[in-house]
C-alpha cells in the first residue's frame, strides 16, 4: 500500500491508465534516469562527431541503437507511465521488463566502451579518462562482476529475490527506494548482457558456448517466475495488493496480467538476442577458421602433421607383396587364361592348364 509520505512526494495520477495518459508528459520531482539517459546521448554524439572529425568509420547502426536505448530509457521513466508504476503492479511489471531485457541490449549493440576507447584524446584530460576507464576495466572487481557466476543470480533475484520476499514491499515504499530499484533492474540487465554480446575489450571472455549456456539459463527461468505469478491466488506483493478503488481494477486480475507480461514480454526480446548471438557466432568461427587456413598455408598445420604422424605410427607401412615372385603359381594363371585346347605339334587336342601342371610338376 502507498504510505501518505509517498503520496505527498510524487504527482500520482487520478484517471484510469490509458495509452495516452501513459504517454502523456509528466515527469518525476526527481528525474534521476532521465538526466542519465540524456548525458549519455549527448556524450555518445560528442564522441561521433570526434570520430568523424578523425575520419574514422563507425556504423551507423550501432548509434541507432545506443540513441534508441537512451529514449526508451528516459521515456519508461520519465512519462506518465512512471507514476502510474507507483500504483499498478502490471505498469510496474512493465517498465521492470522493459530496464531489464530490452534497453541493456540496446545499449550494449551500441558499443559505447569502444567508442569511449576511439574518441577520446590521448592527451590532457583524455589521458587521464583513459587511465581510468582502463583500470577499471581490467579491475578484478570488474572481472567478478562480470562473472557468470555472479551475473546470472544476480539477474534472477531482480525477480525471485525482490518480488517473493518482503524486498520489494521495504524498499518500494519510498521515492529514493523506487528508484533504486529502476536503476538496480537496467544494472543487473547490463552485467548480464555485457558478457554475451559485448564486442569491445572485457576483462575476461567467454567462449561461444558459455555464452549460449548463460542464455539457456535465463530463458526459462524468467517464464517460470511469470507463472508463479499468474497461478497465484493471493497478492505477492502487498505494495500493490490496494489499487485506486475509482479506477475499478481488481488487485489479483493486475497480478495476472503482470505474470502475463513478465511470461510473453521477454520471450520476443530473448529471441532477437539469440539470433544476433548466433550470427556473431557464426562469423567468428568463419573468422577463425580463415585465419587457421592463411597460418596453414604460411607454416604448415601443426596439428595435421602431428595427426597423420600419429596414424603412421598406429598403422605403420606394410611391405609390397606384389614383386614378390612366385613362378609356379604365376605359370599355372598364364596356362588358366590359354584357350581350354591347344594343338600340339603332334596333332593331339590336349588340355594347356593340364599340360602346364605337368610340366610343372
Amino acid at each position: 500500500m502507498i504510505s501518505p509520505e509517498l503520496l505527498a512526494a510524487i504527482p500520482l495520477p487520478d484517471t484510469p491508465p490509458s495509452i495516452g495518459s501513459m504517454l502523456a508528459w509528466n515527469p518525476p520531482s526527481f528525474p534521476v534516469l532521465p538526466a542519465l539517459a540524456l548525458a549519455a546521448s549527448i556524450l555518445y554524439l560528442i564522441g561521433l562527431v570526434r570520430l568523424r572529425r578523425l575520419q574514422r568509420a563507425w556504423p551507423w547502426w550501432r548509434t541507432a541503437c545506443f540513441l534508441a536505448g537512451c529514449l526508451l530509457l528516459a521515456a519508461i521513466t520519465g512519462l506518465g507511465i512512471e507514476a502510474y508504476g507507483y500504483q499498478l503492479f502490471s505498469v510496474w511489471m512493465f517498465q521492470h521488463l522493459t530496464l531489464s531485457m530490452t534497453i541493456p541490449p540496446l545499449l550494449v549493440w551500441g558499443c559505447p566502451g569502444l567508442m569511449l576507447l576511439r574518441a577520446t584524446p590521448h592527451r590532457g584530460l583524455g589521458r587521464l579518462v583513459l587511465a581510468v576507464a582502463v583500470s577499471g576495466l581490467r579491475s578484478r572487481t570488474m572481472r567478478w562482476m562480470l562473472h557468470p557466476g555472479f551475473t546470472i543470480p544476480l539477474f534472477l533475484f531482480s525477480y525471485y529475490g525482490i518480488y517473493l520476499t518482503p524486498v520489494f514491499d521495504n524498499v518500494a515504499s519510498t521515492v529514493l527506494g523506487h528508484q533504486l530499484l529502476e536503476l538496480f533492474f537496467l544494472l543487473s540487465g547490463l552485467l548480464f548482457v555485457v558478457p554475451i554480446l559485448s564486442v569491445g575489450p572485457l576483462p575476461i571472455r567467454q567462449t561461444n558456448l558459455g555464452r549460449f549456456f548463460d542464455l539457456f539459463v535465463e530463458m526459462p527461468l524468467h517464464v517460470f517466475f511469470g507463472v508463479i505469478l499468474m497461478m497465484a491466488t493471493t497478492p505477492l506483493v502487498e505494495f500493490f495488493a490496494t489499487p485506486p478503488p475509482q479506477w475499478g481494477i481488481e488487485a489479483m486480475r493486475d497480478q495476472y496480467l503482470a505474470g502475463a507480461l513478465a511470461w510473453s514480454y521477454g520471450e520476443p526480446v530473448a529471441l532477437v538476442v539469440v539470433i544476433v548471438f548466433a550470427i556473431r557466432w557464426r562469423r567468428d568461427e568463419m573468422r577463425d577458421n580463415a585465419v587457421a587456413d592463411r597460418r596453414s598455408d604460411l607454416v604448415g598445420d601443426d596439428e595435421l602433421a602431428a595427426y597423420n604422424a600419429f596414424l603412421n605410427d598406429l598403422y605403420p607401412r606394410r611391405p609390397d607383396r606384389s614383386a614378390v615372385s612366385r613362378p609356379v603359381a604365376s605359370l599355372v594363371r598364364e596356362h588358366d587364361a590359354a584357350p581350354a585346347s591347344a594343338i600340339i605339334s603332334t596333332g593331339h587336342v590336349t588340355d594347356a592348364g593340364s599340360s602346364a601342371r605337368r610340366n610343372t610338376a
